[in-house]
């Protein structure tokens, strides 16, 4: 009875028809043609072209496309025409200058380059202008110009920031590149900084980034070719690869996924991330995605394939390992006996942000004869006033460090040092003292916190918090039986993953030969003779055996 009540007083009713009005103008018919009709090329009438591109780019609601209409000088003939362009996107300038100077500035020059000579009708000698000719002759000299006839092409272009030329009586137009929008300026990588190497990120923009490969990998066989993905927003993308080192298998395989998405948007690198990954239900990364060029550039010279985005300042690295994720671009640039100490040092520090809290639980539920006892006496001291059990205690911690984490990224610059100040008091001092968790407690959370800023790859650093929590729970539930138990399972399923036909965990699982494929160990950098195996390259060899010619011939 209440509830056929409440359904009647509140529920929503779909209705069956909606009755609106929208007013009557004089394009209405024309518009209901040109949606009826598929027409795609450009027509000679200069109206019909306006009225088309005022259907197609809703010209009469869109305030940020700007056309302005003018007449061509030419003899004794005034030529009607219109330039189409999006307002800021196109610099104004240029087109002042480089674009209407030059057509209303009549140049005898020009205009011999476009005499035609024909006969008329009693056979006598006349001179003709071909209108396109000089007007392509007129424009060429500063700007980058094309002439085409299709209205996709054309809308396409002006999308992408030209300004479009429409003349009367002429059957297609002209696309002159005019940008001029504001793109951010290369600065240093925000989420990957080093010490010790190249202090230049990538941008925004597609074309910039494409142009710092270029300028650090100056060969020709660096191959970029452009696609574009998504019937709305038809964002290009980028794939770079050398020709003469990466697999021909490889490069069609990460072509036929990016040409197979059938996607309304792409607006970032992660969302293509997604897209192309083979285990797509998987939380566990199986891409590289970094802003930093040189480390971009290193994996491409290894004979690996690289994806751009434009409108993200990340790349895409493709195929990765497990390996891959515990390396900073710094290491190529240090000792190797450095950089092999840091590289098993974020391996410690991987499972000690999965593990650390997990098997403090399951020490002090189950297992609690594996401590000292001066150790645990003071460990049940330190919780005799903690009114939650272990499980609580610590669940409170590590969403309490969750939070302050997420919190201190979201909020601007000025207030993250704040918010880290009242997390550490709150975590540290006063929770404490409130006696709602045991001092050793907070060391736990912190070393484990601590540990997992140590791993370079941000995605992997994700993965491994939502993981802490699976160990958590499984330490609660049956001690090291549970955390083994999860291990057994968790490394399974990442020895079935693979990237692009590659397993996680080559080389080792299955074992190869590990003088031949490049681990988690770094050889000296006169020992990197090859390119690892499993990559399949057409360019095994990166140096001679001899590199260091200098010492044999001294």
């Amino acid at each position: 009875m209440i509830k056929d009540f409440l359904n009647k007083t509140f529920a929503y009713k779909k209705e069956d028809s909606y009755n609106f009005i929208l007013p009557k103008n004089s394009n209405d018919i024309s518009s209901d043609e040109f949606k009826k009709t598929d027409t795609t090329q450009v027509y000679k009438s200069l109206e019909k072209n306006l009225e088309y591109l005022n259907v197609k780019l809703n010209l009469l609601i869109n305030s940020d496309f700007k056309i302005r209409k003018f007449n061509i000088p030419l003899k004794t003939k005034n030529i009607p025409a219109f330039l189409i362009y999006i307002d800021g996107m196109v610099d104004s300038n240029s087109i002042n200058n480089f674009v209407l100077e030059p057509l209303f500035l009549r140049n005898s020059i020009k205009m011999n380059a476009s005499k035609v000579y024909t006969q008329d009708a009693s056979g006598k000698k006349c001179i003709r202008y071909n209108l396109e000719n000089f007007l392509y002759s007129s424009l060429i000299p500063q700007n980058n110009i094309s002439k085409d006839t299709k209205f996709s092409n054309i809308i396409e272009k002006i999308s992408s920031g030209f300004c479009v030329l429409f003349v009367e009586s002429l059957s297609s137009a002209f696309c002159i590149e005019a940008k001029g929008f504001k793109e951010r300026s290369i600065t240093e990588p925000i989420t990957e900084s080093v010490v010790r190497g190249a202090h230049e990120g990538f941008v925004e923009s597609l074309r910039t980034n494409t142009s710092i490969i270029r300028r650090i990998i100056n060969n020709e066989s660096l191959i970029i070719e452009e696609t574009e993905i998504g019937n709305f927003t038809k964002t290009k993308v980028a794939i770079c690869y050398l020709k003469n080192i990466t697999n021909d298998d490889l490069v069609s395989e990460v072509k036929y996924r990016l040409k197979n998405l059938n996607i309304d948007y792409l607006i970032s690198s992660g969302q293509l991330e997604h897209f192309i990954k083979d285990g797509y239900s998987s939380p566990f990364p199986e891409t590289i995605s970094t802003e930093r060029p040189d480390k971009t550039c290193n994996y491409l010279l290894l004979g690996r394939i690289v994806v751009l985005v434009n409108g993200s300042p990340f790349s895409i690295i493709m195929p990765s390992l497990l390996s891959d994720f515990l390396t900073s671009p710094e290491d190529f640039n240090l000792n190797y006996h450095y950089a092999n100490f840091l590289r098993f040092l974020r391996a410690l520090a991987l499972v000690c942000a999965l593990l650390v809290p997990g098997l403090y639980i399951a020490i002090t539920m189950y297992h609690y004869e594996l401590i000292p006892t001066e150790l645990l006496y003071a460990i049940i001291a330190s919780r005799e006033a903690i009114p939650f059990p272990i499980f609580f205690e610590i669940l409170i911690m590590e969403i309490s460090f969750e939070l302050i984490q997420e919190a201190s990224i979201r909020v601007p610059h000025s207030f993250s040092t704040t918010v880290g100040i009242i997390g550490a008091l709150i975590l540290g001092d006063a929770a404490v003292s409130a006696n709602i968790v045991s001092p050793i407690l907070i060391i736990i959370v912190a070393l484990a916190g601590t540990a997992a800023f140590a791993i370079p790859d941000n995605s992997l650093r994700f993965s491994i918090r939502l993981f802490r929590f699976i160990y958590i729970v499984l330490a609660y539930l049956a001690g090291f039986l549970g955390i083994a138990l999860g291990l057994f399972i968790h490394i399974l399923s990442i020895s079935k993953q693979s990237s692009f036909g590659v397993s996680l965990f080559t080389p080792y699982i299955p074992l190869s030969n590990l003088s031949k494929n490049q681990g988690l160990y770094l050889n000296p950098v006169w020992k990197r003779e090859k390119r690892s195996e499993y990559l399949n390259t057409k360019k095994p060899a990166i140096e001679d055996k001899i590199s260091m010619k200098w010492r044999q011939n001294g």
